[in-house]
């Protein structure tokens, strides 16, 4: 039973009032009011403040419709109350102070739940998916939901925002499902919602997916048509970054985020780091004359000299997003993939360049080369080898392209910034 009143309350000089179970008035010099709880958190005295006093003559506690612990003026049936909850809070082993201030600001959007997210998870990302994280679902999951509160999100709403996706750009479908879920687990780790991310009933009513996970990929006797239709364009940063990459066979992540720092034009190389990798080992490319072209081509876009700056910056010069890419293959009328292209280019390589080791062109690929022999070699005839490859590679991917010889025309150079330190050893 407590041992305040409400006219002792009202009354009471400045100092601390004892109600009973931990509860006590405090009243300052000033005349303001306000509830404190003192009890034991894991064996230490504890003081947590419940909020001010509420002596408004018309409060009711029935009608306030605000959860308890959220309330920040209380009345002393109230105070009693919040005070019996955080106290067998602390009972129970958990901090009544972090009771108290649970979804104080409210649940976020799904939005806001995204950002949040990303900005917790994405250390330990790679940079292409950092960079497309967000990129993805502001493109198809936010139009759907995302100024809803993060809670209401339900597995019907993902099915029908992934039905516009599911068939036609399958694989993005299944990455914007799985980024979805990733921050609606988020918001359940944050008590922002009660259930985690739904899980089969998401596809419930959607087609199957195509049998089959590889990209599909243009014959390779097509490429030279291709690449010499999307030279003929006026140069973007998106379309320069395409024949980069048909020309070095490298993943359109690596290329997107490519930068000059990454470039020996001396020696013809592209070095890239290990966090650019998909097995996180870095790899070293030889730039065909071809590439080097496009790289000249680029540097007439360059908004920005400094020796970290992005080859193929997006408008805002941070990395392109997978789409961008994805996106100029869908307008030339095509159904094959950017990642399709290495599989043209192996194919390629099997059949008109047989006089090439097989391991040659896997390292060719950044893919790991399984003899330990053959593997113990590589150091010294691999990048030859690999730069024979690629080479011919792209005299016939990119026969219209003009060769770009290595002072780049009448001594021009691109860049006294575009120097890498190759000192690094050079891995598959």
């Amino acid at each position: 039973m407590g041992r305040l009143t409400a006219l002792q309350i009202k009354t009471a000089k400045p100092g601390r009032h004892g109600d009973g179970d931990g509860l006590y008035l405090l009243v300052k010099p000033s005349g303001s009011r306000s509830w404190l709880l003192r009890v034991q958190v894991d064996g230490k005295r504890r003081d947590i403040g419940l909020g001010a006093v509420d002596l408004s003559p018309t409060a009711s506690d029935e009608t306030i419709d605000i959860p308890l612990l959220h309330r920040r003026r209380l009345s002393l049936s109230a105070a009693r109350a919040k005070c019996a909850i955080l106290r067998r809070a602390a009972e129970a082993g958990l901090d009544p102070k972090v009771e108290r201030d649970k979804d104080r600001k409210g649940v976020p959007s799904f939005r806001e739940a995204a950002e949040a997210c990303h900005a917790a998870l994405q250390g330990n990302w790679a940079p292409r998916q950092q960079a497309s994280f967000l990129s993805s679902l502001e493109r198809h999951a936010y139009p759907a939901f995302g100024d809803r509160r993060v809670d209401q999100i339900e597995a019907h709403d993902i099915r029908d925002m992934l039905a516009a996706i599911w068939t036609e750009i399958p694989d993005m479908a299944r990455k914007v499902r799985q980024r979805v879920g990733m921050v609606l687990n988020f918001a359940r780790s944050k008590n922002w919602r009660k259930e985690e991310a739904p899980g089969k009933s998401v596809t419930m009513g959607l087609s199957k997916p195509a049998r089959g996970g590889n990209y599909a990929a243009m014959p390779y006797a097509e490429v030279p048509g291709f690449v010499a239709a999307l030279s003929a364009k006026s140069d973007t940063p998106g379309r320069l970054a395409l024949l980069f990459t048909i020309f070095t066979a490298a993943r359109s992540g690596e290329v997107r985020n490519a930068r000059w720092s990454h470039i020996d034009l001396a020696q013809r190389l592209w070095s890239r780091p290990a966090e650019l990798m998909k097995a996180r080992v870095s790899h070293v490319v030889t730039l065909n004359q071809q590439a080097l072209s496009i790289l000249k081509r680029a540097a007439l876009l360059r908004t920005r000299e400094t020796r970290d700056a992005l080859v193929f910056p997006s408008s805002k010069a941070t990395p392109l997003s997978d789409m961008t890419l994805s996106k100029i293959m869908r307008d030339g009328d095509t159904p094959f993939t950017v990642h399709g292209f290495r599989s043209s280019f192996r194919d390629w390589a099997a059949e008109k360049m047989p006089m090439i080791p097989e391991a040659v062109a896997e390292a060719a690929l950044a893919h790991a080369v399984p003899d330990k022999t053959v593997r113990a070699y590589k150091r010294t005839t691999f990048i030859e080898m690999r730069r024979e490859l690629l080479d011919a590679w792209g005299r016939f991917a990119g026969e219209t392209v003009p060769e770009c010889p290595l002072d780049l025309g009448d001594g021009e150079q691109l860049s006294p910034l575009m120097t890498y330190d190759n000192s690094a050893e050079e891995v598959p």
